[in-house]
């Protein structure tokens, strides 16, 4: 009740996943963000969780982007490893919208489970009927979580909602709760058809 009453405040300012993902995380705990971009999201948590936020980016205009605003983040590569990292050292770990563009899935997602009691994984849902509708005319998708063509994509392993669940499943990882939605609204009915947006709360099973 605390976390919605605080969200509720300043929501508006912020994306709508952020509200869920703020809605995962304990007031007052300690958060670690996986490809933070320019800090957007910690600051956010901060603001309406007072989390002890710590980001991890590799572009270096994003990382001073962080600097500015007062984020405690590190320039690094996440294809390293989280080896800097102790076993269980933070209560959340957070990849949103970052795990299509790793090339070691499997491996940055272990390494999530060791570092957090629990983690936070959101991707574009490839599944989505826009997306389906745009290779049937023959034509690589392009979306508003989809932005790039082809040639300029940054994303190398596009996947989804059926077959992150079954990557769960092979990788005994317990899905806690799962969210999915459309231009900010939550979407119940065949989510790997009308949901463009995945969004994960996991931990080891």
């Amino acid at each position: 009740m605390q976390n919605n009453v605080k969200i509720t405040n300043i929501v508006g300012e912020f994306r709508q996943d952020f509200a869920i993902i703020a809605n995962w995380v304990k007031f007052g705990s300690k958060v670690l963000d996986l490809g933070c971009g320019d800090g957007e999201l910690l600051q956010f948590l901060r603001k309406s969780l007072e989390v002890k936020g710590y980001g991890v980016e590799k572009d270096d205009a994003n990382w001073l982007a962080c600097m500015k605003n007062g984020s405690n983040v590190i320039q690094m590569d996440l294809e390293d490893g989280l080896s800097g990292f102790e076993d269980q050292s933070f209560d959340t770990v957070i990849l949103s919208q970052t795990l299509q563009a790793m090339h070691n899935t499997e491996e940055i997602v272990q390494e999530m489970l060791r570092v957090g009691r629990e983690i936070i994984v959101t991707f574009p849902n490839f599944g989505y009927w826009r997306n389906r509708i745009q290779i049937t005319g023959g034509r690589m998708p392009v979306s508003k979580t989809l932005p790039y063509q082809w040639y300029d994509t940054p994303n190398v392993h596009l996947c989804t909602i059926n077959d992150f669940d079954q990557f769960c499943k092979n990788h005994k990882i317990t899905i806690l709760e799962r969210k999915v939605i459309t231009d900010g609204s939550e979407v119940g009915f065949m989510p790997n058809l009308f949901g463009n947006l995945a969004m994960y709360r996991l931990k080891t099973s």
